[in-house]
Formats: structure tokens, sequence, C-alpha cells
């Protein structure tokens, strides 16, 4: 019987996990490594079939579907356009209709005293949905507290997110990223609520 210190790294291990799959997904166009990968998903034998067991179960399906070039073209209609996506995934657009305002300041002030520095190579603001999962799996994964943990995931992401996964699953140009959109969805309000007992 695995001990509650054993329980508790394992569900560290499994939520570093999700949000770093989840910012592969929406960073760039899955390769075929990372489709091999979600093929192989699966929820654990003993989970009940709820909703991010339907979803995780759906996206490992919904994975051989589709060709390296249809789901780059998915993806650029989704995020990219011509001029701008379906769907845009930056903070700041969510929260004030506008990119790079004030929500992408005080966001780069946050992670200025985490300890977290740009990347000369990246591109996107940091409030895209990517970067900031990539800094919330880290974060996870370093052992932040999960005071700190609920402080970040309550000024930069509950606020947005739901939205964010509603407008891409229900996108015209959602093939693939429908079943990626609720599985997302389902992990984001399963975390809303562990953060909340947790801590």
């Amino acid at each position: 019987m695995p001990t509650a210190d054993a329980t508790t790294e394992d569900e560290q291990v499994y939520r570093a996990s999700a949000y770093s799959l989840l910012a592969a997904l929406l960073r760039a166009p899955p390769d075929q490594a990372l489709l091999d990968h979600l093929g192989q998903l699966s929820p654990s034998g003993d989970a009940e079939p709820d909703e991010l067991y339907e979803a995780m179960r759906q996206v490992a399906e919904t994975a051989s579907e589709f060709s390296l070039e249809q789901l780059d073209d998915e993806y650029h209609a989704l995020f990219i356009g011509i001029g701008r996506g379906e769907v845009m995934p930056y903070g700041s657009w969510y929260l004030t209709g506008y990119l790079m305002e004030k929500p992408l300041s005080d966001l780069r002030d946050d992670l200025r005293l985490l300890g977290f520095e740009r990347s000369p190579d990246t591109h996107e603001p940091e409030d895209h949905i990517s970067a900031i999962f990539e800094v919330f799996s880290v974060m996870i994964a370093d052992g932040s507290s999960l005071e700190m943990q609920q402080n970040f995931f309550n000024k930069h992401m509950d606020s947005w997110l739901e939205r964010f996964f509603t407008d891409l699953g229900k996108a015209g140009s959602a093939g693939f990223y429908r079943p990626v959109a609720r599985f997302g969805a389902a992990f984001i309000e399963l975390e809303k609520a562990y953060l909340s007992m947790r801590s």
C-alpha cells in the first residue's frame, strides 16, 4: 500500500506531466513523437470513468486519425491564420480584448519574482497559454508550495482558461483539437478543486 508521501509525489508528477503535455500540444503542431505518446495515453486501470477519464481516452483514440500535414493545417487555422487564428491563445486577449495589455505586464512581474527569464529565442509573449502551462509545470516539478501555486493559478490562469478551452472546442477548424480542448477543460476543473482542497 503506497504511503501518503508516495501518493502525494505521484500526484505532483501527474500534474506536472499533464501541464507539460498541454503546453506541448498548444505550443506547435504535434510531431510524430508526440502523436505516438498520445496514442499510448490511457487512464489508470482503477480510475472511475468520469469526464477527465473520457477526455483522455478520446485524445488517445483521436491521435491516430490525423496526418502530420492535417494537424499542421489545423493548428495554423486555429491559432495563427491570416492575420489571426480562430482562437487567441493569450491571457491579455481574454481579459482585456487586446494583446500586450496589463495582464501580461503583471505576469511578467510575477515571473521575474519566481526566477523565470524569457529566452531570447522565444517569439511569443509570456501570456501564451503554452508558456503559462510550461511555467506551471516547472513550478510543480520544482516543489513550489501549494499556496504559491494557487496564487499563480488564481491570478494568471483561472480567470480565462475555461473560456479558452470552450472556444477551442467550438472552433470550426477543430478536429484533433476538439478532444484536446475537452481534456484541457476537464483537467483545469480538477486542478481548481485540487488546489482549493490542498491549500
